[in-house]
Order: C-alpha cells, then structure tokens, then sequence
C-alpha cells in the first residue's frame, strides 16, 4: 500500500520494540503515529523528544498484561516513522496531521497518535470526527486548555479543547489549573468537568465519567494529568493529579462501556537520565491497547 506520507530509507523505531509477531500496516489493527511537535509550548519546552522517548522505552516493556491476562500484540500494531511536519504557521502543521490521521483512521485502523504537544489533538479529533459522527472526547488533563487565544494563537497547546470542542464534546477529568476567564465561559461551552479537588468525594466517579461519553469515544492523556511524583517529565506539571490505579481503571471501565476508536500521550518533556515516566507513558499507551482488544481474536490468551 501507499503510507500516508513519504519517507524514504527511514527504518521506523517501532512500538513495543521488535515483536515477536511483525506485521504489515495492512494486516495491523492498530497504527501508531510519532509526531514531534514542539511550537507553542509554555514553561518548560521538550515535547519534540516525547515520541522517540516512549518508543524507546516500550522496547523493554513485557507484552504479557497480568490484570486481565492476554497479550495483544497478535492483532498487530504497526509503527510509522515520526512526521517530518512543515515549518512556519501552526495551521498548516495541523492540517497535515489531519490529513494523515484521517488516512490511517478512514481505512479502520486504531490510531494511536504520540506527541508532542497538546495543540496535536484537535486535529486528530477532526478527522476522528469525520468517521465517527457523534464522537466524545475523554480529556486526562490537570488544565482546562479551553483559553480562545493564547500568546496570540488559537493553536496554542492552552487552546487545545478550545479547538476541539468545535469538532466533538468533552469529558474533562482531573482538570485543577484554569484561567478566571476559562471560568466564566465553561459553562457555556459543550464541555463536563471532573475537578481533581472534589471528583473523588463520589466513589462511583469513574462511573461517572463514563457514563457522560457517547458510544465511540476518542482519549487524549496530557500526562500532567497524572500525578507528578509518577509524571514529574512534563512543562507545566501541576500538584495533584490521577494515580496509575486511578488512571488505568478510567481507562478500563471506558473501554469496556463505550468503544475507544482513536487516543492520543501528549506533552512528555523527558528529562535526561530519568526514564521512569518514559516507560509510564509506554506502559500506558500498551495498557489502553490492551483494554480495548482484550476480546480480538488474535489476542493471546495464554491458552
């Protein structure tokens, strides 16, 4: 077939390393989709190192899940190299990576994008968007990203949900930093907020996030979400946040309820010599993979 983009004599870093079962980006369920971008962010700069960090640290990850006892692997999940994305205006960045998502997702692949910063993901819920009519967006995310402009760009990564909402709604949990003026207008905007400060006061929370999304769902985890003594690699890290337990059984329960059709990791800043939140960000992106075909019929089952 004819990839996406072109590269030429680039041998991608693959996904979970070298597989013991290879596959062909026709026979692979799952796409996973580098993309280093690095044009707005605030604090502490990076992100454009994210992708390679997670494939390389998922090269040493075990592909056995002891929680629910399968290996996915088998339903096949092919890397593309990272994109060579164009310089100058953001808006032209933005409508190759839309262009190039809606290629791997139009032909019914699991697209699972790495970044790089937030700003990506509105461009990948746009072309989610357009084949699945009606979609909602679950956002893992300390900030609310809902700003209209930000240092004089609608692109900015604080714009992110923002841009999104004007292709599907959201969900938006452990949000605990926004701006008084994101304040005001969230209530107007198509968006439900779980507030890291009062979300687990109902122990059945998870529930009932889940229970606000529609039937085809697209995630995107800002790893600032989480906690920062798990996810200390990020530019704008802020106290608080999710707990591996936490994050995971979100991520479970979503998927087992509502079909998960497309994710996003974005905003890992690595920080050199420390590759802890590298291989969190790997082990997550193969855990939600997991949970969404733990039921495939190539899912390995130990049997």
């Amino acid at each position: 077939m004819e990839y996406p983009f072109r590269y030429d004599h680039i041998v991608p870093l693959g996904f979970g390393g070298t597989l013991p079962h290879t596959t062909t980006f026709d026979d692979s369920a799952v796409v996973v989709l580098p993309i280093p971008v690095d044009r707005t962010t605030s604090y502490v700069g990076g992100t454009r190192m994210g992708p390679h960090e997670i494939l390389q640290a998922s090269s040493h990850m075990e592909l056995w899940d002891e929680e629910l006892g399968v290996d996915v692997h088998g339903v096949g999940i092919f890397t593309l190299p990272e994109m060579e994305l164009p310089f100058g205006e953001v808006e032209s960045l933005l409508d190759e990576i839309e262009r190039v998502a809606y290629e791997v997702i139009g032909r019914d692949k699991f697209l699972l994008s790495l970044g790089g910063e937030h700003s990506i993901t509105p461009a990948l819920v746009s072309a989610a968007a357009r084949k699945y009519p009606g979609l909602s967006v679950l956002q893992i995310d300390a900030h609310a990203d809902l700003r209209d402009s930000y240092m004089g760009s609608q692109q900015n990564h604080a714009c992110a949900m923002r841009r999104t909402l004007e292709h599907a709604r959201i969900t938006q949990v452990g949000v605990r930093s926004l701006s008084t003026d994101e304040a005001r207008v969230l209530r107007k905007l198509a968006t439900t907020v779980f507030y890291d400060v009062s979300m687990r006061r109902d122990h059945n929370w998870v529930a009932r996030v889940v229970e606000t999304l529609s039937d085809d769902v697209y995630v995107t985890v800002d790893v600032d979400g989480m906690d920062p003594a798990i996810m200390p690699a990020t530019g704008t890290p802020e106290p608080g946040g999710l707990s591996w337990p936490e994050i995971t059984e979100l991520l479970r329960v979503t998927a087992e309820r509502r079909r998960v059709v497309a994710a996003d990791i974005v905003e890992l800043s690595p920080i050199p010599g420390i590759v802890a939140p590298n291989f969190l960000c790997a082990k997550l992106a193969y855990k939600l993979l997991t949970y969404r075909f733990q039921k495939h019929p190539k899912a390995d089952r130990g049997d």
